[in-house]
């Protein structure tokens, strides 16, 4: 699974990072950083915070 983010679109309003804190999170800077490419096992979570996602900006391929 892949992981991409649309930061035209992404407003930090974390809660990816609530959701799926193993793959999402806020840098020092409140910068959202993640894997690109996140283990299997973490695959429910990323689909969940993807659901998650108020403004719909996790694209998983």
């Amino acid at each position: 699974m892949q992981v991409r983010v649309d930061r035209a679109v992404c407003q930090v309003l974390a809660q990816c990072v609530f959701t799926a804190p193993d793959v999402f999170e806020l840098d020092g800077d409140d910068a959202l950083v993640y894997l690109a490419e996140p283990p299997e096992e973490f695959r429910d979570d990323v689909e969940q915070a993807a659901r998650a996602c108020p403004l719909q900006a996790i694209i998983l391929e």
